[in-house]
């Protein structure tokens, strides 16, 4: 026998108490549900992750969207419905108030919007600018191929007919993780009077636009929002193309690089720094034309497939999206002078805010990146063009979000990031969490 012998087996080995196993494992997946919410919050902080976390959401969690804390692995519709169990008539609003179709031919019920959506729809946070949607700008913007009256839905005071609040759904087609095409609504414009947003009108509004939407036979949608809710699919960053340096830094929307503000002039490096060429460098570019659509829209619906969620556009979404129409949207391309066939697209939409309570400045003009693609010129050079088409059109800023290829031009075009995030959001369908640049969805 070997001098060193093993010790015999207890067999009666002390349990390990099972509420404190129970334990363990609770706090485990409190802080596996903690870092889900923080990759959402902004800087990823812990302390905003834990009261997000912590947060009631009465309204959200009664619908068919993720929690805030969960991670999905797999693909498809959370909910399974049929038209039977979709309620047939509208919901009930309190007794003050009545539900409204917008007519978007009807230049008095459009003048309305405007003016409800210009006095409380969305501003920045220090309350200095806010969007003005213009009413083509509107127009365009609810009336795409399949477009439904019914779903421009407004809540008016009865007494007066005044309108007291307002959402809108398009038809849209989105291809999700590059497999399946689904029909969705692309939701938009929800905005609340200020005076009414203790009435919890806005759950009423998402409520009656989902059920009119489910009646025909639609069962998922697409929104962004500045707010966290349950459940992004992703978060995504803002960020501006300086094009218009004295009028920005006056109204307060950027300021002078620390980087200048020991040189005598800071401001006159500053516009020396973001100046542009007075023409496009490319040779080619120019606006699109009708003639142009149907090699575009092919190009860019093929271009779009690299992404994880992208819409599908037929010739006449593209038509309707992309043609150019002043103060909307504007489109170029770019065309190869020997074989005349086009190569590279590129577009932004016009959308001013209000300047908030500056007695200079009323409007801020602001460009937004809509959709692309570059097969020949590289990206920068053509957001370059770009940059210098919008200057020429007299805008003051272009944004952009960190989605599709943006990272590729963002810093070399010399864009600074803003301090805002957009989150975009599945209705009735889960997805895995995405990266920006796994979007290739702009959303108005």
């Amino acid at each position: 026998m070997s001098g060193l012998e093993s010790k015999p087996v207890d067999a009666n080995p002390v349990p390990v108490p099972e509420s404190s196993t129970q334990e363990e494992d609770k706090i485990k997946e409190q802080l596996k549900k903690l870092k889900t919410v923080a990759k959402l919050v902004p800087k990823e902080n812990i302390s905003l992750a834990k009261i997000e976390l912590e947060k009631q959401h009465k309204f959200w969690d009664e619908q068919p969207v993720p929690k805030i804390y969960e991670e999905n692995e797999e693909s498809g519709a959370i909910e399974e419905k049929t038209l039977d169990q979709v309620r047939k008539d509208p919901l009930a609003l309190p007794d003050a108030f009545e539900w409204y179709d917008i007519d978007v031919n009807s230049d008095e019920d459009m003048s309305n919007v405007y003016t409800l959506l210009e006095q409380n729809y969305v501003e920045d946070d220090d309350a200095m600018f806010r969007f003005a949607y213009p009413i083509p700008f509107l127009r365009w913007a609810l009336t795409p191929p399949g477009w439904r009256r019914d779903w421009h839905i407004a809540v008016r005071v009865k007494a007066n007919k005044s309108l007291v609040a307002f959402i809108s759904g398009v038809p849209v087609e989105v291809r999700v993780d590059q497999k399946k095409i689904v029909k969705m609504a692309e939701i938009n414009f929800l905005c609340v009077h200020k005076k009414l947003r203790e009435k919890r009108l806005a759950p009423k509004l998402i409520a009656e636009v989902t059920r009119r939407v489910n009646l025909t036979d639609v069962w998922q949608a697409v929104y962004t929002a500045g707010v966290l809710v349950p459940k992004p699919v992703s978060k995504t960053r803002y960020w501006h193309r300086n094009l218009n340096p004295p009028k920005l830094i006056d109204i307060g929307f950027s300021s002078i690089p620390r980087t200048y503000a020991k040189f005598r002039d800071p401001l006159d490096m500053t516009i020396k720094y973001y100046k542009l060429p007075e023409k496009p460098l490319t040779v080619g570019f120019r606006k699109m034309t009708k003639k142009d659509v149907p090699a575009v829209q092919k190009l860019l619906n093929d271009y779009l497939r690299r992404f994880k969620v992208h819409p599908e556009f037929t010739q006449d979404d593209f038509k309707h999206w992309f043609l150019t129409r002043d103060d909307v949207i504007h489109s170029f391309v770019v065309q190869d002078p020997e074989t005349k066939r086009i190569t590279d697209f590129v577009s932004f939409y016009s959308l001013p805010s209000s300047v908030i309570g500056h007695q200079k400045h009323k409007l801020l003009k602001a460009a937004y990146l809509y959709f692309y693609f570059a097969n020949s010129t590289p990206l920068v050079q053509l957001i370059d063009d770009l940059l210098i088409s919008a200057k020429a059109l007299d805008f003051d800023v272009l944004n952009c979000l960190d989605i599709m290829d943006n990272a590729q031009f963002i810093e070399k075009c010399k864009f600074g990031p803003g301090d805002g995030n957009l989150y975009y959001y599945l209705y009735n369908y889960k997805i895995p969490d995405l990266k920006p640049e796994q979007i290739g969805l702009t959303m108005l």
